[in-house]
């Protein structure tokens, strides 16, 4: 079987995102992949659909939480909500972004980014971590370029328009030959397509855009 190349987009705001790094060398193993790590702002994507999110919804909010937190139980990953949730994760991108020329980062800066925020209960923004962070970081980032550089920002916006175009509206999302995979409970349905599950050569994919809505168009 041919190797596959897949793109994990991310933003450190989600502890889906968290949860599904931590679970994905498991899923893939035994492929033949490449992956490439791609972080998004989740707050632009969702803005593009007025989607409030789950923590736009207060009864969500807490569900969503404790939800989460139990999964990471369930699947043997820490997780400890962040000391105040949500938060902006601008400053957190940008500064994995330093870290890259083309906009992807490697494991390791992505597993740093996302442990920050999702172990240890501690304030993601704390400008004290941030500098923690940085340092964790330094053997990666760019020459002259931290979280205020121009690069840095401009690659986050390139990204999230660049995901926006195809599709993307949530994360954490996995993209492989054009196909998208949205969420930590999607990625059985991942493994099944790089197994080469006859299922996705069938009408189904594609079928459920072409099926009417029964709601009157929002005017």
């Amino acid at each position: 079987m041919a190797m596959k190349h897949i793109t994990f987009y991310l933003d450190c705001v989600s502890p889906y995102a968290w949860l599904a790094h931590e679970r994905l060398p498991q899923v893939l193993e035994g492929l033949s992949y490449s992956l490439e790590y791609r972080p998004v702002l989740l707050g632009a994507l969702l803005q593009q659909h007025a989607n409030p999110g789950p923590a736009g919804i207060a009864p969500k909010r807490d569900w969503t939480y404790r939800h989460v937190t139990w999964l990471g139980h369930a699947q043997g990953t820490p997780l400890q909500m962040p000391a105040r949730h949500p938060f902006n994760p601008v400053p957190l991108l940008r500064l994995a972004l330093a870290c890259s020329d083309d906009g992807s980062i490697n494991r390791f800066v992505a597993g740093a980014l996302l442990r920050h925020v999702w172990q240890g209960g501690a304030d993601a923004l704390d400008p004290v971590r941030l500098q923690t962070l940085q340092s964790e970081l330094v053997a990666q980032l760019r020459p002259g370029q931290d979280a205020q550089s121009d690069a840095p920002k401009a690659l986050l916006r390139a990204n999230t328009e660049a995901a926006q175009a195809k599709g993307v509206f949530g994360v954490p999302m996995f993209e492989v030959d054009g196909k998208l995979f949205w969420g930590l409970d999607s990625l059985p349905m991942l493994r099944a397509y790089l197994d080469g599950d006859a299922w996705f050569a069938g009408p189904d994919w594609n079928a459920v855009s072409a099926l009417p809505s029964g709601l009157p168009a929002r005017g």
